[in-house]
């Protein structure tokens, strides 16, 4: 019994450690990617597309409750104190900013960063330029892309 519970535990070990490699880099590492229409832009770890909110003018976010249900905030996980900067990312235009709660929201350039629900896939951007005119990609170079995708209708 003892022998077959070790077996099925050193088996459990070697499939988490396959999940983990497999998984590739943290969500809260912030990479360079490009979406169709709109260029280099910045993307998580996952290589989702990340945003800003304009009411968050450079700083505090503002989105909480069902803005936030929508519009995932990038969070840095429990113990972690500073994002990782992935290839094509100024290091130094990475911070974060505390949430109500405590939670660490990642930022770029002074602006919180943001996942859209929406985005099904990465490489997708259908929450740039939304009908409100209140999110929008964030360039690698740490400037707002306030356009629409080109070629696109953009979401």
């Amino acid at each position: 019994m003892c022998r077959a519970l070790a077996c099925a535990a050193a088996v459990g070990c070697a499939a988490c450690g396959a999940g983990q490699a497999a998984s590739g880099p943290p969500r809260f590492e912030v990479l360079a990617g490009t979406v169709p229409g709109a260029g280099r832009v910045l993307t998580d770890g996952h290589g989702f597309s990340l945003y800003m909110y304009v009411p968050d003018h450079r700083g505090r976010s503002q989105c909480y409750g069902v803005c936030a249900r929508q519009w995932p905030p990038l969070t840095l996980p429990a113990g972690v104190s500073h994002p990782l900067a992935g290839r094509g990312v100024r290091a130094s235009l990475l911070g974060t900013v505390r949430r109500a709660g405590g939670v660490r929201q990642v930022t770029y350039n002074g602006w919180p960063l943001y996942l859209w629900q929406g985005d099904q896939a990465p490489g997708q951007a259908t929450g740039q330029a939304d009908d409100m005119g209140l999110w929008y990609l964030m360039s690698v170079s740490g400037a707002v892309d306030r356009g629409q995708l080109r070629g696109q209708d953009g979401g």
